[in-house]
């Protein structure tokens, strides 16, 4: 592997924390975070980021839009990693064990809502071509509800994942066995 994971004992006090809370909640710790680590204030700026887009409460995204968004376009950008990682969190979220693969295959097969297709056609349009977005692609999505505000916040996932598919394609990053399973199965409680 050409950038071998940070060792948990060798990391940061904050990072190392934080690792720990992830590793606490899931079972495991994610191959994401020991990849990003061995650069602490590139991976505290990631992880601050991705909190604000995937972890906030506001607008009308709920948390298994925003997964079903990291799905699609990271499909599209060939991501294994967040494919199965965040194809795992929509299947939870969004309580279909089958959700992620159809989503990950042809998004437009899926059975999910109308409104959910046009936030992924919007989605799937800016990693393909946002220079092609318009007036258009905006009143789409106000046909479904979405404002101004959840158009940035798709757009903002679309971007921010397509970094992270990049930089997982880079670092060889390979999801978790866990992930495979997470959302299939019932998980069992500690």
């Amino acid at each position: 592997m050409r950038y071998p994971p940070a060792d948990l004992a060798d990391v940061d006090d904050d990072i190392r924390a934080q690792i720990l809370e992830v590793a606490d909640k899931s079972g495991f710790v994610p191959n994401v975070f020991l990849a990003l680590a061995r650069r602490p204030a590139e991976f505290r700026a990631f992880f601050a980021y991705y909190d604000a887009l995937m972890e906030k409460e506001s607008g009308n995204l709920t948390k298994a839009d925003r997964e079903m968004i990291v799905v699609a376009t990271s499909a599209i950008n060939r991501c294994l990693y967040c494919v199965v990682a965040h194809g795992a969190m929509l299947r939870i979220f969004q309580k279909d064990p089958y959700i992620a693969d159809v989503v990950a295959t042809n998004y437009r097969q899926a059975d999910i809502s109308a409104r959910q297709r046009a936030m992924l056609d919007f989605a799937v349009k800016v990693c393909e071509e946002p220079w092609a977005v318009d007036e258009s692609d905006h009143a789409e999505l106000a046909e479904h509800g979405f404002d101004d505000e959840d158009a940035w916040d798709i757009a903002a996932i679309t971007g921010f994942f397509g970094l992270s598919n990049r930089m997982a394609h880079i670092s060889g990053m390979i999801p978790n066995p866990e992930f495979h399973l997470l959302g299939r199965v019932p998980h069992e409680k500690k």
